[in-house]
């Protein structure tokens, strides 16, 4: 069995505290994640429902003799708000906006992926297709996640803190052509290993300089504490697959990593 590294306790932790602001924050339109549902009967139930799974999940990943089922709960309600998002895709298709909202869950599910199939005890060869499987779900993703800031390039800039040097929109531009590099690297195998780790310290960058002062400048808005959630989910997923890569070729689980030995 594989002893995946901390990606996966990130990302269980980004899960709890999505949990946890859940029940807080009980007001079913206040979440993106499922407001694709529209009009439902009972919305706080099933609110409460999806932070269950998620506080159950964001557990039970923790530890390795849960962490496959726990891997599982995540992947399930991660794939099911990523899949909400294609109605409104098929209704608005040339607006970004909702490809980026479905590529952002879709990353959370290929995280979980990985950890489930590299947790799993059946079938060695299968479960490294299946991690194999994930590893490529979220190099898609990141391709999302450069196109989303290149289409949104102002918004981007407008969320880097205007204090630092020397400008919003020149790392605007370099992050996206960082998200881009990451993309072609992750997909092609070309230091695969040095870009998902860079990715992983960038993505922490935006938790700390962008959402972690976020809460403070304004607690009562749901969108400051979400964001460091999400954030920190799409690290811990971004970490998996760094984890993936770096796992040791003894392990029966672990396929040849598609990367360059750095």
């Amino acid at each position: 069995m594989t002893k995946l590294s901390l990606g996966r306790h990130v990302f269980g932790f980004a899960a709890i505290l999505f949990a946890l602001l859940a029940f807080f924050w009980r007001e079913f339109n206040n979440w993106e994640q499922i407001q694709p549902l529209g009009n439902v009967s009972h919305p706080t139930l099933l609110l409460f429902i999806a932070a269950a799974i998620q506080l159950f999940g964001g557990i039970a990943i923790q530890f390795p003799q849960t962490a496959r089922i726990g891997a599982l709960a995540l992947a399930s309600i991660y794939l099911i708000f990523a899949l909400l998002w294609v109605p409104r895709i098929v209704h608005e298709p040339l607006l970004y906006d909702r490809w980026g909202n479905f590529f952002e869950q879709f990353s959370l599910f290929s995280g979980a992926l990985i950890v489930f199939a590299l947790f799993s005890a059946g079938d060695a060869r299968r479960s490294a297709k299946l991690a194999r499987l994930g590893y490529y779900f979220f190099g898609l993703c990141v391709i999302s996640f450069t196109l989303e800031q290149l289409f949104y390039l102002s918004a981007t800039a407008s969320f880097v803190p205007k204090w630092i040097p020397p400008s919003q929109m020149f790392w605007a531009v370099l992050t996206t052509i960082a998200f881009a590099l990451a993309a072609i690297a992750l997909l092609s195998g070309s230091f695969a290993l040095l870009a998902s780790r860079l990715l992983t310290l960038m993505i922490v960058g935006f938790g700390l300089l962008v959402w972690l002062p976020a809460p403070f400048l304004d607690p009562h808005k749901l969108m400051n504490w979400a964001g460091n959630a999400q954030n920190t989910a799409i690290v811990g997923a971004a970490w998996i697959v760094t984890d993936y890569l770096t796992e040791p070729q003894s392990q029966p689980t672990r396929p040849q990593a598609p990367t360059s030995q750095i």
